[in-house]
């Protein structure tokens, strides 16, 4: 079979792999519709998980099975599916332990083009299937559903991070699709001023529509300066910092209130130590607590996700400003997410 790969740091390109196995718990599946994400532009021109030789890329897909293992007991061949970023191993002691994500050791519940190849070929294995399939609704289209996979859950953990109630001002820092989905789940977790730090224009629309009541330009000024005034000097309740780099926490420390979290759902591909200001961290005694942490997977999460799309709680479709037909376009999707034009939020992939 043929995959979209990287072939090492800074290189990607087509090759040719053999068929995956299906072990009696998996499934063997074909993709229907994919998304690259900015994670694998980290993990190829970044190197920021470390070297990888010919690993097929993509971690964001729904897709028809076309294999199941002799111990699947709930899908069948011919099912479509919805297939989470994140893949655990159920059975493991992490996954006991209410960390599927680190099942194996930490982030190992995150399988697919991180050290097992990934949605981007002619087909792909699935762990776990019983656990880690959902069922794609036959009201949800494809396309929206993808979305399910990495970009809601995610943005979606940092509202849970975060710990976001009724009535917190929140500021949501960084609103690529992550970020617009934490908009998203702040609004639905009752935010009441809701900050969108971020200058592109599409994505800026998008996260009005989706229910941030302030945005946060970082090139028109410093953004701590600018929270501060819209919050006369206290600051927000909560933070999701959904992009930016190690300097990024100066900031979401500095306007948060003594008392108040930070949910942070970035990828961190450089750098070597995070920045925590130390007065304004109340010299490590003001109660600013920092939780990060990568998306719940499985099954359950997909389920549930989705239902708040068949109910119209969710629209995921606002977040896919380009479409691409055919498996050949892989690369051109996936240098798109590097590149990042100005009316860019997520492309797709139609196969």
């Amino acid at each position: 079979m043929k995959g979209f790969a990287m072939l090492g740091i800074g290189k990607t390109g087509w090759i040719d792999k053999d068929y995956p196995q299906c072990g009696p718990l998996d499934a063997i599946v074909k993709p229907i519709a994919v998304s690259p994400c900015t994670s694998d532009v980290h993990t190829v021109w970044e190197g920021a998980i470390g070297e990888r030789s010919d690993m097929i890329l993509g971690h964001e897909g729904v897709g028809e099975v076309v294999e199941v293992g002799s111990l699947v007991k709930d899908f069948k061949v011919g099912d479509k599916v919805i297939v989470p970023a994140i893949t655990p191993d159920w059975n493991a002691l992490e996954s006991q332990s209410g960390y599927s994500m680190h099942s194996g050791g930490m982030l190992a519940g995150w399988k697919f083009s991180n050290f097992k190849d990934g949605v981007f070929g002619e087909y792909f294995h699935v762990n776990d299937a019983d656990g880690n399939l959902a069922i794609l609704p036959d009201n949800i289209n494809p396309a929206d559903a993808v979305m399910l996979s990495d970009m809601v859950p995610t943005g979606f953990h940092g509202v849970e991070l975060a710990d976001i109630q009724f009535g917190d001002n929140v500021c949501v820092i960084g609103i690529g699709p992550v970020g617009l989905m934490a908009v998203a789940g702040a609004a639905l977790r009752g935010a009441s001023n809701l900050y969108a730090v971020g200058s592109r224009p599409k994505c800026v629309e998008i996260a009005k529509e989706y229910g941030a009541t302030d945005i946060i330009n970082y090139r028109e000024g410093d953004i701590v300066e600018q929270i501060m005034e819209k919050t006369h000097g206290k600051g927000v309740d909560k933070v999701v910092v959904a992009g930016g780099n190690v300097d990024t926490f100066i900031q979401a420390i500095t306007i948060l209130k003594p008392g108040g979290r930070i949910g942070n759902v970035n990828y961190l591909g450089s750098g070597d130590y995070i920045k925590i200001p130390r007065a304004e961290w109340g010299c490590g005694m003001g109660h600013k607590i920092i939780a990060g942490g990568l998306m719940p997977g499985g099954r359950l999460r997909m389920e549930k996700l989705a239902t708040l799309m068949q109910t119209g709680r969710l629209d995921t479709s606002k977040l896919l400003t380009h479409k691409f037909n055919g498996f050949d376009k892989m690369e051109e999707a996936l240098l798109l997410m590097k590149n990042k034009p100005k009316d860019l939020i997520k492309p797709i992939v139609m196969i």
